[in-house]
């Protein structure tokens, strides 16, 4: 099992989004998404994503929101990922060059536009929608969604 974080921070109507460019042997090669990446041994989520977001923009984040928790059973190389998901809206600093692609600010209707993965269209919707943290399931097959379930 993968613990993960996912952050969409928001501004003026739109979403900072990775286009993973430049990462050899990525499984989010060429997609569009939020910042984010592994949990480290003895790291919250909460420092994890602040930590993630800082190394991949440059910006530090002030009180990252928990939105949700998506289960990804055998997403990637049959391991099961767990994946926090924030949103943020307070950060300082300034958008710096990310080692693992190119970032950019996207108005929130147009990302259903972009190359990402089949759930990210999904979850994404779900967070105009809910206030409360939900969590959700979303299976995977050869990167192909299969189905997912909602638990609010």
């Amino acid at each position: 099992m993968k613990l993960a974080t996912l952050c969409y921070l928001e501004k003026d109507g739109k979403y900072l989004l990775l286009h993973r460019t430049k990462k050899e042997n990525d499984m989010h090669a060429g997609k569009y998404i939020g910042l984010g990446g592994k949990v480290e041994p003895g790291e919250s989520p909460e420092e994890c994503v602040t930590r993630e977001v800082q190394e991949e923009s440059g910006l530090a984040v002030k009180s990252p929101k928990l939105r949700g928790v998506l289960t990804f059973p055998a997403f990637a190389k049959e391991e099961d990922w767990y994946v926090f998901l924030f949103t943020v809206t307070e950060f300082t600093g300034e958008i710096q060059p990310c080692p693992e692609g190119e970032l950019v600010w996207v108005d929130k209707a147009s990302v259903h536009n972009l190359p990402m993965h089949e759930g990210d269209y999904i979850f994404l919707g779900w967070l105009n929608k809910h206030e409360n943290v939900f969590t959700a399931k979303f299976n995977y097959k050869n990167g192909k969604l299969q189905n997912y379930k909602l638990n609010c």
